[in-house]
C-alpha cells in the first residue's frame, strides 16, 4: 500500500517529503497528486511525453501468461538470488514493474520488507498496486529523475525494462544491488524466427553494461527451459512483448494460427518453445558512490 512506502518517496516537483492527506500525496510546498481508487498515484510531471507505455491489452496478456506460471523457473531463480542478498526488512524497488508479478514473488521469498513498484503504464501500475499487500505503486518514467529519496533501497529489480544507472545508484543504499533480467538470444525460439518477431540484438549485453556504468556484474546466470504452449498461450506471449507494437493484431493472429497448425497435432495440443534469460546481479563499483 502507498502508506507503507510514502516515507520513501519524494515530490517529483520539488523533491520534498510527501505525506498522505485528503486522498492525495502532498508536500509542504503544496504540490498534490491524487490517489486513484485502485490505490496507486501518478507522479509523472512536466510537459515532456513519457516513454512508451504498455497498453491495456499488452498488460492483460502479460498478467494472463505470467499468472499461468509459464515463467515460474525464472521467477523462482530471481527471488532466490535477491533473497540471498536482501538482508532483513529490505526496501525493494521494481523499476518498470509491469504487473508486479516478479516483485510480489521476491517479497514472498524474503518474508518481510516492502516493495516500491513503478511503471510508465497506468494499466500496469493498477495491477501492481494489488500484486502484494506490502507493495506500493505509482506511475513514473524510468528515464526521468525518480520520485524516490536517495539511499533508501536495498535492491532495485529491473526485469525486461529500461535502466537508468545514475538514478539506480542514487536511490540505493551502500551495499545495495541491482538485479537485471534480460532475454537471451535464443529466447522464444523457434517462435521468433517463424513469426518474424523482434529478436534480441547482438549489442544487448553491451548496452546493459553501458546503461549501468558505475556498477560491476557480481553474478550472472543463464536460465533456460522449455515452454509447452497452447494456441492461446502463444497469443499471450506474443501480445505481451514488444512485437505487439509493430504488427497489427489481426496479422499476428493469422501468423500464430498458421504456426500452431504446422506444429500441433491431433494428439498433441501444445507446442514446445524455448525460454532463455540472463539474470545478473550488479553491485556499485568501489570507485562509485551509492549516493552521488
Amino acid at each position: 500500500m502507498l502508506a507503507d512506502i510514502v516515507d520513501l518517496l519524494a515530490c517529483p516537483v520539488c523533491q520534498g517529503d510527501l505525506v498522505i492527506e485528503r486522498g492525495a500525496l502532498r508536500c509542504a510546498d503544496g504540490h498534490a497528486f491524487d490517489i486513484a481508487r485502485q490505490g496507486y498515484v501518478s507522479l509523472l510531471v512536466g510537459s515532456r511525453a513519457p516513454g512508451t507505455a504498455d497498453s491495456a491489452e499488452m498488460v492483460a496478456a502479460r498478467a494472463g501468461f505470467l499468472g499461468a506460471g509459464h515463467y515460474a523457473p525464472l521467477t523462482e531463480a530471481l527471488a532466490e538470488s535477491v533473497a540471498m542478498r536482501a538482508g532483513h526488512a529490505p526496501v525493494v524497488v521494481d523499476a518498470g514493474a509491469g504487473t508486479g508479478h516478479y516483485l510480489a514473488t521476491v517479497l514472498e521469498a524474503i518474508g518481510d520488507g516492502v516493495g516500491v513498484a513503478f511503471d510508465v503504464s497506468k494499466h500496469a501500475v493498477r495491477r501492481a498496486a494489488r500484486a502484494h499487500p506490502r507493495v506500493g505503486a505509482f506511475v513514473a518514467d524510468v528515464w526521468r529523475p525518480l520520485p524516490i529519496r536517495s539511499g533508501v533501497a536495498d535492491v532495485v529489480l529491473n526485469v525486461f525494462a529500461p535502466r537508468n544507472g545514475p538514478e539506480f545508484r542514487r536511490v540505493l543504499r551502500p551495499g545495495g544491488v541491482v538485479a537485471v533480467v534480460t532475454p537471451a538470444p535464443s529466447h522464444l525460439s523457434p517462435l521468433v524466427r517463424e513469426l518474424g518477431l523482434l529478436s534480441v540484438d547482438e549489442e544487448k549485453e553491451r548496452r546493459v553494461a553501458r546503461s549501468l556504468d558505475g556498477f560491476v556484474e557480481a553474478e550472472r546466470r543463464t536460465i533456460a527451459f522449455d515452454l509447452h504452449l497452447s494456441h492461446d498461450d502463444i497469443v499471450e506471449v506474443v501480445r505481451m512483448g514488444p512485437s505487439a507494437w509493430h504488427t497489427e493484431a489481426s496479422e499476428l493472429e493469422k501468423q500464430i494460427s498458421g504456426y500452431f497448425s504446422r506444429r500441433a497435432t491431433k494428439n498433441r495440443k501444445k507446442v514446445v518453445v524455448r525460454a532463455a534469460f540472463h539474470l545478473s546481479i550488479f553491485e556499485a563499483s568501489p570507485r562509485s558512490s551509492a549516493v552521488p
